[in-house]
């Protein structure tokens, strides 16, 4: 037993039981090149027509939801419409998160073959939704180039126990454990984005709206005031959506939904990268594979097609994250018989997951002992 009573790994070739196993930490016995040549070349081959036809099924469906509450609501019987209107924020919200999944895909390069167009319509797309795209993607592909490390990973990087504070035993119990979740769901993304709350340590102040931050390097700082200049356009035109049609009409049809969107975003790489079987690394042990590795693969249920797969074979996107989503499942499948017990799925229901990762990965923590210093496991005794 470790940190944290998590079993160690199981003997080669033995099936885990159960989710909660650790994975293996020590170095995989395959490559990166082993693993792209067992997927299908096709995978990798971006197609404009088809990359945009979800852009434009995601915003139609948008469009018809939009279309069915402002046409027909307001002839719904009073006591109705406060049903109508929840049910219409949850499901627009969804439907536009995979909107949100298909502009990260173009900070990915995964869109098209072409930069240019990537960063088109990901600036539209991700503009329309109150996010910095340029900036997003810059720190974005920071995280990828660094998942799983303690020093340079650049979100929802874990805690060493010395580094808690002193009111974390005081929030322990379920009460501040709701609290909690309830603060991180709601405005935990813009909290991120203005404060990096939940990143990386910098010595100074780090803003993803700010081209002076140390997020960025210099060559980065232009395309950060494009990002600001794209929100401000949004803020503009909903300013004026205000004006027009009132602010409690903006929220309902729009501010409502895009509180579900962020959400969903920080749900989903939460629970991505927050697991009692995942190890992270020091300096001392990290390297660019495992710490792809160190995720997880979630069901989402039907959720799983609306957003376009990002939760249910993120393992194949952070190992190649150029791979448009239409082909990360085939992908998946292609990958798993090679990475075997390195690979970690997680059917657990997605509320259970958010409540036991809540409780459970606290802090992080090193094996007791000499052996694996530099790897450390999540705990949660205070």
């Amino acid at each position: 037993m470790g940190a944290g009573g998590r079993m160690s790994v199981p003997p080669e070739g033995k099936k885990k039981s159960q989710p909660l196993e650790r994975v293996p930490h020590s170095k995989p016995p395959f490559t990166v090149g082993e693993l792209k040549k067992a997927i299908p070349p096709h995978c990798f081959k971006r197609s404009i027509p088809r990359s945009f036809s979800y852009v434009a099924l995601d915003l139609s469906i948008a469009a018809l939801f939009y279309y069915i509450a402002t046409t027909y609501f307001h002839l719904l019987p009073y006591n109705l419409s406060y049903l109508a209107w929840p049910v219409y924020i949850f499901c627009q919200g969804c439907v536009l998160t995979g909107v949100w999944v298909i502009a990260h895909e173009c900070g990915h390069h995964a869109f098209s073959d072409h930069q240019w167009l990537d960063d088109t319509v990901g600036l539209v797309l991700h503009s329309s939704l109150l996010v910095p795209y340029f900036s997003w993607k810059y720190s974005h592909r920071r995280h990828h180039s660094n998942t799983g490390s303690l020093e340079r990973d650049e979100v929802f990087v874990p805690k060493m126990k010395s580094e808690i504070r002193w009111f974390a035993k005081y929030i322990n119990n379920p009460f501040g454990r709701i609290l909690t979740l309830i603060v991180q769901f709601t405005i935990g993304w813009p909290l991120y984005l203005m404060f990096n709350v939940s990143g990386r340590h910098y010595e100074r102040f780090a803003c993803h709206f700010d081209p002076r931050s140390p997020i960025y390097s210099d060559r980065e700082r232009a395309q950060i005031l494009l990002s600001d200049v794209g929100i401000l356009a949004a803020c503009y035109g909903l300013y004026h959506l205000v004006l027009a049609k009132g602010l409690a009409w903006a929220f309902c049809v729009y501010g409502g939904p895009l509180l579900v969107v962020n959400g969903f975003l920080v749900l989903i790489t939460y629970l991505q990268h927050t697991h009692p079987s995942l190890p992270h690394y020091d300096s001392s042990e990290w390297d660019w594979l495992r710490g792809a590795l160190a995720t997880v693969d979630r069901d989402y249920g039907l959720l799983n097609k609306v957003f376009h797969n990002i939760t249910d074979t993120h393992v194949a996107h952070h190992l190649f994250s150029t791979m448009p989503h239409y082909h990360a499942m085939e992908a998946t499948k292609a990958i798993k018989p090679i990475l075997g017990s390195y690979y970690q799925f997680d059917g657990t229901s997605v509320y259970k997951a958010v409540w036991r990762e809540a409780t459970e990965c606290v802090y992080v923590e090193p094996d007791e002992g000499p052996k694996n210093k530099g790897v450390f496991w999540y705990n949660n005794k205070l």
